[in-house]
């Protein structure tokens, strides 16, 4: 039985629905972080670099892929809050086919991409081949990323948050075994690190859609779902691909970073690694919030209750500062001991850019938190374009600050290229939302 997300009060009903977000996503990150931590103890700065410098790739694939199966999670959500099962069903059906579409065309594309890749990022060459190993293992494991995004979306659209979240911190404390024992006894490398990855997360997936499948059988495709297939396929198209081409349009801008620290050497790739490691977990945070909003927006959209989108907005919006304003208190007064969670005995230089990252980007996390909000809160309304809009800001401020404010500053300059990004995205969505919901509130 799908969970009611247009009943009860909204700060309530968002925090429970939240927080087992935030847990999934944190134990997400621990992928990453085992990774990390247990590469660069294990194998020295180098492999660290390595795997730090085919991040932006895989986290682009990633932004598509929680984009396109996060667009079908609100058409599910909006037939949940109308109480429809079949267009729930049918959706579903479709979700699991052009998923599948999405795999089969994407993957083999991406890992024949690998070295053009890693050619224009300017991979230093001392790390290159460890860095082909670890990113062609991750893209070849793109269908258990998709696979896991997706079953998440659809579970989350109908009101259950904490069914991914269990399998998620059982697949995570296996990645983490997985990683020492075929890092150090198997001797596999950074190659090891990666396979502990893929293999965990599709254990994830698997054991998700099962429990899944129980708790909501309208997820299990039948015959039935795919009459009059080819509307709901063009809708749930029209939402989930601008979101997929949005959310990765964000990671070009990233992208353009990476390549402008790369070309400063292995000491600059090693801390901005492990700065970047720490600071998505702002990301993720905010990513919680987003998709909770998203979720509760859906089904309130498709009951019509435009007042109480209002209220929940709020309410999410404030309940995200809070957490982005400790996070940043916490993140600077230790930023000096990050480094050494990743690396034993990193030198100055790794330290130095460290710090000078999180110093540049963690004071301005609460207009991350408003831009997720807001953003999420349009989406899932129906409007696209201007969500497009701000992406495109994003990619334009990012790219060009990147490239000009590091002639003038150097490396503060490529960091100082993130905050100013999220404030142009912010006023242009500030604008947006308030003239949406004037309107909604005018004709309820």
């Amino acid at each position: 039985m799908a969970k009611d997300l247009t009943q009860g009060n909204p700060f309530s009903v968002l925090l429970k629905f939240v927080l087992p977000v935030i847990g999934g996503n944190l134990f997400q990150l621990f992928y990453t972080l085992a990774d990390t931590i247990i590469v660069g103890r294990t194998l020295g700065a180098n492999a660290l670099a390595a795997v730090g410098s085919t991040g932006i790739i895989s986290y682009f694939v990633l932004c598509f892929i929680q984009g396109f199966t996060g667009g079908f999670g609100i058409c599910i959500g909006q037939h949940c809050g109308a109480h429809d099962e079949i267009a729930i069903r049918r959706s579903a059906a479709l979700s699991w086919v052009l998923t599948a579409a999405f795999i089969l065309l994407v993957t083999p594309l991406a890992c024949l991409l690998t070295d053009p890749l890693l050619q224009l990022l300017n991979t230093p060459a001392d790390i290159f081949h460890d860095s082909h190993t670890y990113l062609f293992i991750i893209l070849l494991g793109t269908g258990a990323t998709a696979y896991y995004n997706l079953i998440s979306n659809m579970l989350r659209a109908l009101g259950d948050s904490r069914t991914p979240l269990i399998f998620l911190v059982l697949s995570s404390l296996l990645n983490i075994v997985l990683d020492i024992v075929l890092i150090v006894p198997c001797g596999m490398g950074v190659a090891g690190a990666a396979w502990a990855t893929v293999w965990s997360q599709l254990l994830s997936a698997i054991l998700c859609t099962v429990a899944g499948v129980r708790q909501f059988p309208c997820i299990l495709p039948n015959k039935a779902a795919f009459e009059r297939w080819q509307s709901t396929a063009k809708k749930l198209l029209r939402i989930g691909f601008p979101m997929g081409f949005q959310m990765s349009v964000m990671c070009i801008g990233q992208v353009a970073m990476q390549a402008a620290v790369n070309a400063l050497g292995a000491s600059a790739v090693a801390g901005y690694t492990v700065a970047t490691k720490v600071d998505q977990i702002s990301v993720l945070l905010n990513n919680a919030f987003s998709m909770a909003i998203s979720n509760y927006v859906a089904q309130n959209y498709g009951a019509g209750q435009y007042g109480r989108i209002r209220e929940g907005m709020r309410a999410s919006l404030l309940q995200a500062e809070v957490t982005n304003l400790l996070l940043c208190m916490i993140l600077l007064a230790g930023r000096s001991v990050v480094p050494a969670l990743f690396v034993e005995s990193p030198t100055a230089e790794v330290i130095g850019y460290s710090n000078g990252y999180l110093l540049a980007v963690a004071p301005f996390y609460l207009l991350l938190g408003l831009l997720a909000v807001i953003r999420s809160t349009i989406q899932s309304m129906g409007n696209g374009a201007a969500p497009f809009m701000v992406c495109i800001i994003e990619l334009v401020v990012r790219i060009g600050a990147t490239f000009g404010l590091s002639r003038l500053w150097g490396y503060t300059g490529i960091c100082l290229a993130t905050p100013l990004a999220w404030i142009g995205a912010v006023l242009l969505l500030l604008v947006t939302y308030r003239n949406m919901m004037q309107e909604y509130m005018a004709v309820s």
